[in-house]
């Protein structure tokens, strides 16, 4: 999520602190002032990388049979190529601030592969260039409205891996929005709460495909120096108008060197005017990392997801003809050990073995040419901060 940063500079510092040290009416006799003046920033973050998935996929494609896309980051099977680039330019004013980013890289393409088509003016060949495109408006002294394409108000990791403590993303990560297309509200009414209201196009997608929309909110309390807990919930109408609640519950807590995250979501969806009754999905994950030395970190993670249903992972039927199942869904549980060394500030390498269990045989197998129950992943990136 973007967020206003507001800075003092030294020299204002060093004029507070000696102003300080005067009598009383010499403090007074000089006016105090604001600096209003525009802080605009620029940046970049390469991310690169080589991934070895153990099912060998044919199309080195990391994805279940069939082609649909399993993780967004890594996303591609022995070759070196690029997860994430992007150029940014944030500014930030007393009453408006604002961020626009170009984005590219094989995280992209799969995140991006589902933003719908409708018309000859939508779809993925401009949506996925820009990672956000975002105004905002101070309204009063702690609330702020922006509007464009920003970052989803959803989950406890975000879209850029440096900004996380494992390299790929969990499966709830990979399974909720990323980024969103409207607009929202940030109400901060003290230190510890922070309030958000959304209303965007829908469930990740910067094109409309309906004639609905959606709306969710987020809640983050800071109960002490160490904890956040955040509460985050999307309604929207998908498909065709079957509405979808999701709802999610996360916790981040630091003590000294160990730091850990817990997030459990919950979403169902309406099945529509063929079938009554309501289709379920479940996610859950907690990651805990230590700093073990001041450039070396180990980071340990467990997950589970389930969508039965089929609401948000289609596997369709392609593997019917290898399986028991007719049409096996992801019902997986992982984990994933990784190693991120910081040898300079601005650079990070990370390295990560990961893997799931499903419950029928559903990943990819190019060497059998058959699902499998089990996927294993190996990956090493080099990333810089600019």
């Amino acid at each position: 999520m973007s967020r206003s940063t507001y800075c003092i500079t030294t020299a204002s510092t060093v004029a507070f602190a000696f102003a300080a040290t005067l009598p009383l009416h010499a403090q007074t006799s000089t006016p105090a002032t604001t600096d209003t003046t525009p802080k605009i920033t620029f940046g970049a973050f390469v991310d690169g990388y080589f991934a070895w998935d153990f099912g060998r996929p044919p199309s080195r494609d990391r994805s279940f049979v069939g082609g649909t896309v399993f993780t967004t980051q890594p996303s591609r099977h022995n070759e070196f190529n690029v997860n994430l680039a992007f150029v940014d330019v944030k500014l930030d004013a007393p009453h408006y601030r604002g961020r626009l980013a170009l984005q590219a890289g094989t995280s992209v393409q799969s995140n991006y592969a589902g933003e719908p088509t409708k018309g000859t003016i939508s779809g993925p060949s401009l949506a996925r260039m820009l990672q956000e495109a975002v105004v905002g408006v101070q309204l009063a002294d702690n609330v702020w409205v922006d509007a464009g394409i920003f970052y989803s108000h959803i989950g406890t990791e975000s879209w850029a891996s440096r900004d996380n403590p494992t390299y790929s993303r969990s499966l709830i990560a990979d399974y909720s929005p990323y980024y969103q297309s409207g607009v929202k509200i940030t109400w901060t009414p003290n230190a510890k709460l922070t309030a958000q209201l959304d209303i965007v196009n829908g469930w990740q997608n910067i094109s409309e495909n309906n004639s609905g929309k959606g709306a969710g909110v987020r809640l983050d309390y800071a109960a002490d120096a160490k904890t956040t807990v955040s509460y985050f919930n999307l309604i929207s109408s998908e498909a065709t108008s079957r509405l979808r609640v999701f709802n999610g519950l996360g916790v981040k807590r630091t003590m000294g060197k160990l730091s850990i995250i817990a997030e459990a979501d919950v979403g169902s969806q309406s099945r529509g005017a063929d079938a009554s009754g309501q289709s379920l999905w479940y996610g859950w994950t907690a990651i805990a990392r230590v700093q073990a030395t001041p450039k070396v970190a180990l980071v340990a993670r467990v997950e589970g997801y389930d969508d039965n249903d089929q609401v948000i992972i289609a596997t369709g039927s392609h593997v019917a003809a290898t399986t028991t199942v007719a049409n096996p869904a992801l019902q997986a549980v992982g984990g994933s050990f990784g190693i991120d060394v910081t040898p300079y500030p601005r650079v990070a390498w990370r390295t990560e073995v990961r893997g799931w269990g499903n419950k029928h045989p559903l990943f990819a197998n190019g060497m059998t040419g058959a699902p499998q129950k089990s996927s294993t992943l190996a990956v090493t990136s080099l990333s810089l901060t600019f």
